[in-house]
């Protein structure tokens, strides 16, 4: 009779933790979507011109660069690294491509494909050697700013013509950020989510082991993986320029922090394996109007920095603890 009871106890324990699973489990996928409502909400309540037409395209005026940095952070992350140096790299892209991209454009151009290399030969240095990725990629962030202040030691430079022209360009129903970013997340989700080559991304950020004995080059993975992250920064840097018409070496060195915090907003984990690029893209888009909104209210520039980062601790804790109710807690 005791272990008839004590086998009902069981069963019904289980059944209320699928069922808290079942309730608690989608609140991970739906928490980006959830934080943005309540931001952009809290913004048209306190300003309802912002929900305009010109009110958005201002708000989300440096929304793309953080968009497609996330992205490249999204690539590292799927495979179980992190880059720390994200923000230096689009700093010294952004230098390129305001100094030697309309004077020289071949010359601009070999730079920015002698970039995609570098990164890619990084990766497969982190892969043979197996050295930690921050430290390599922090130790980068410096050969980045180095090189940056070589090619531009003081703020200045112009962007190209086609560049600025672009970045101004006006879209039909909404401001052209928006339909870049949903273009940027459609294409993170075709590659990272439905290609072979994710899948196989995915699985070396899960479970290297696994797929380095099915006779996968592990090394090469992680080459084309920091290549595809490069190529990233390289539009986020242009893209930047754009924008802001001229440079200087630390324009978004911001954006390495702003990049982790938009990945794990978008339901990244540090372990590898899983990542969703949509939700990056949103988490991007919040914390890109996190800063314009602390811009609007006059916080100061140092606050906004501690503000970010205190976003990052509490969306940490909040995913955390939603893995943690929906028993799939993952260390990191």
């Amino acid at each position: 009779m005791d272990s008839s009871v004590r086998g009902q106890e069981g069963q019904r324990q289980v059944g209320q933790r699928q069922s808290l699973s079942q309730i608690v489990g989608p609140l991970h996928a739906l928490l980006p979507v959830i934080a943005l409502a309540l931001l952009m909400a809290y913004v048209g309540w306190s300003q309802p011109r912002t929900l305009s037409y010109f009110g958005i395209n201002l708000l989300l005026g440096l929304c793309l660069p953080i968009v497609l940095a996330t992205l490249a952070q999204v690539f590292i992350l799927a495979i179980g690294d992190l880059d720390l140096s994200i923000g230096q790299f689009v700093s010294l892209v952004a230098c390129i491509g305001a100094t030697l991209l309309p004077k020289s454009p071949f010359l601009g151009l070999a730079a920015l494909v002698g970039l995609v290399v570098a990164y890619a030969f990084v990766g497969a240095l982190i892969q043979v050697h197996r050295v930690p990725s921050i430290i390599i990629t922090l130790g980068l962030s410096f050969v980045w700013t180095g090189l940056a202040l070589l090619i531009l030691p003081v703020p200045g430079g112009q962007a190209p013509d086609w560049l600025t022209t672009l970045a101004g360009w006006q879209t039909p129903l909404v401001p052209n950020v928006i339909w870049a970013a949903t273009i940027v997340a459609a294409l993170g989700y075709l590659i990272i989510t439905r290609s072979a080559w994710g899948t196989m991304v995915r699985a070396a950020g899960a479970n290297p082991l696994a797929l380095e004995r099915s006779g996968w080059s592990l090394a090469r993975m992680k080459a084309g993986v920091y290549a595809a992250a490069g190529c990233c920064g390289i539009l986020a840097g242009l893209a930047l320029i754009g924008d802001t018409v001229a440079a200087n070496a630390t324009i978004a060195d911001q954006y390495t922090l702003l990049s982790v915090a938009a990945a794990v907003l978008g339901g990244a984990d540090f372990s590898g394996g899983r990542v969703v690029p949509a939700g990056a893209v949103l988490g991007a888009i919040i914390m890109s109007i996190v800063g314009s909104l602390l811009i609007f209210i006059n916080i100061s520039t140092d606050w906004q920095v501690a503000a970010q980062g205190c976003i990052l601790i509490l969306v940490l804790g909040l995913q955390h603890l939603i893995q943690k109710l929906s028993g799939s807690v993952v260390t990191s």
